[in-house]
């Protein structure tokens, strides 16, 4: 990634710091994937926050220590060199655009579909990272559909495959997605003196049903409360962090609010983050789900498709409401 100077850095967005998270942040909530109340747990995290972290998650530390030194080795690259996996159209490596509406950030990433093998080109060793991938996304697939699982049950609502059949289908439009944030020490001072946080990656929602992160041990990752504030996640390399999304929030009718985040550069160390996004298949209709509607509660959307949405989506800036266009006015 090129090193800019500071009237280029501007371009990225800054978040003033006395603007930036609350000294005393609500606790992030915790689930013990072991523990035989972590279904409770999953939904008040879910209701409360849309987000939540998972320990005793069941996958292997060396998956998740190899694949993130493929990853650190490919970022290493000369850019000529990441460049020959693709430019990011949408699949690929990108630099500093995030999609095609003009958002911008210090980030540069590798975008992966999960059901076809990535192109790799480029890289030191095309195996090595192909079997690193494999093996990290088949682990993560599993706990996701878990997870999903678990929700089903804590929802009460049968089958219990009801939203895990979705990432399972062989068509399943899950992506996978590595960032990688470089160090920015520069910091944008305003003429008061203040000093601003570079913007890694613009606050928005995923799209997806849920997204699955996990981060080496470098901060950045912010989400925001019900209440607009912004609270900062302590990172923890050995976890996992789940985001509830806006396809989970229509099923759910609401119920589930899809968890605003964003990423804010480092300026000192490196962040590289990991982000397993489980879609359903682009045929799969997205509306409430019947069991969950009770008595003459109406829908608050209205019914379509993963690929309506998904084309919407990313028709639309980070930062959009992109729920929106396909809420329902309900009359009172």
């Amino acid at each position: 990634m090129v090193i800019l100077s500071k009237p280029a850095i501007e371009q990225f967005g800054c978040i003033r710091n006395k603007q930036a998270a609350t000294l005393f942040p609500p606790l992030i909530p915790l689930v013990d994937l072991s523990k035989p109340d972590s279904r409770q747990q999953i939904i008040k995290a879910c209701e409360e926050f849309g987000f939540f972290k998972v320990i005793n998650h069941g996958v292997p530390m060396d998956f998740i220590s190899r694949l993130e030194s493929e990853a650190t080795k490919f970022f290493s690259l000369p850019l000529s060199e990441k460049e020959k996996t693709g430019q990011s159209k949408p699949y690929g490596y990108g630099n500093k655009r995030i999609g095609p509406n003009g958002d911008v950030g210090w980030v540069e990433y590798l975008l992966l579909t999960t059901n076809q093998d990535p192109n790799l080109l480029g890289t030191e060793n095309p195996e090595s990272f192909r079997i690193a991938l494999d093996n990290y996304m088949a682990a993560v697939k599993k706990m996701a559909c878990e997870i999903l699982e678990m929700i089903a049950d804590g929802l009460k609502i049968q089958p219990r495959n009801v939203l895990s059949k979705l990432m399972m289908d062989e068509q399943s439009d899950s992506v996978f997605r590595l960032n990688h944030y470089p160090p920015c020490p520069e910091v944008v001072q305003s003429l008061n003196g203040t000093s601003s946080n570079v913007i890694g990656f613009g606050e928005h929602t995923d799209p997806q049903i849920i997204s699955v992160l996990r981060s080496n041990n470098t901060s950045g990752l912010q989400i925001s409360l019900r209440d607009g504030t912004w609270i900062s996640v302590p990172p923890d390399q050995y976890s996992f962090f789940i985001n509830v999304g806006d396809s989970l929030q229509v099923m759910t009718n609401g119920r589930f609010k899809s968890v605003k985040h964003r990423v804010l550069a480092n300026s000192v160390k490196s962040r590289l983050s990991m982000i397993y996004f489980c879609g359903p298949p682009l045929s799969e209709k997205i509306a409430p789900l019947p069991s969950l509607m009770r008595g003459d509660q109406q829908s608050l959307y209205k019914e379509f498709t993963w690929f309506e949405y998904k084309k919407s989506a990313y028709s639309s800036r980070l930062a959009d409401n992109r729920l929106m266009h396909f809420e329902k006015i309900v009359a009172s």
